[in-house]
C-alpha cells in the first residue's frame, strides 16, 4: 500500500494561555516540544495505519519566540519512510489575526509503527507527487545517513 504526504497531514491550534508561559513571558520550549510529539504520531498513525512510538527528535531548532495570547499552529508531515519507520517534519508559526503565519520552530521526528505487541511492522511506502515532496525525501535521506553515523559512534 502507498500513502500520499496530504493523506497524513496534520496540524494542531492552541492561543496561548498563562498556563503555556515561562516567567520571561512566553511558550515553554517543553510545552511546544509536547505538542511537536503529537502531531508527529498523529501524523504517524494516519500514514501507517498503526500505534507509534517516538524513536528519535532528531532537529528541534527554535527560531522565534511566541507570547500570551498568541495563536500558535502546529504543522505536521511525513518527508520519508523505511520499512517501519517515517521521518516526520514539524513546522510550528504563530498565526497573526490577519491569518499571516511565521515560523517560530521546526523539528524532525523518526516515528515507529508498532504492531499489537508493540513490534516494528512495514509501513506504507510514500508516494512524492511534487517538487517539494521529492526535495524533502532526499533531504530526509541525507538526514537518515546522519543519524546512522551518528548512532555508530561510540559513546
Amino acid at each position: 500500500m502507498e500513502k500520499r504526504v496530504k493523506d497524513s497531514y496534520s496540524e494542531q491550534v492552541h492561543v496561548l494561555t498563562q498556563a503555556n508561559i515561562n516567567g520571561y513571558n512566553r511558550l515553554f520550549g517543553g510545552q511546544l516540544m509536547e505538542w511537536i510529539d503529537v502531531v508527529a504520531a498523529v501524523v504517524a498513525r494516519r500514514h501507517s495505519g498503526h500505534n507509534v512510538t517516538t524513536a528519535v527528535v532528531d532537529k528541534l531548532t527554535f527560531k522565534a519566540p511566541a507570547y500570551p495570547n498568541d495563536t500558535v499552529i502546529v504543522c505536521g508531515f511525513v518527508t520519508y519512510v523505511k520499512r517501519t519507520s517515517m521521518e516526520v517534519c514539524i513546522k510550528s508559526y504563530v498565526e497573526t489575526l490577519s491569518g499571516e503565519r511565521k515560523l517560530i520552530n521546526k523539528a524532525y521526528l523518526v516515528m515507529v509503527a508498532l504492531d499489537e505487541n508493540e513490534k516494528p511492522v512495514e509501513v506504507p511506502r510514500l508516494i512524492l507527487e511534487t517538487d517539494e515532496d521529492r526535495e524533502n525525501w532526499e533531504s530526509a535521506r541525507k538526514r537518515d545517513l546522519l543519524r546512522k553515523q551518528r548512532h555508530d559512534e561510540k559513546f
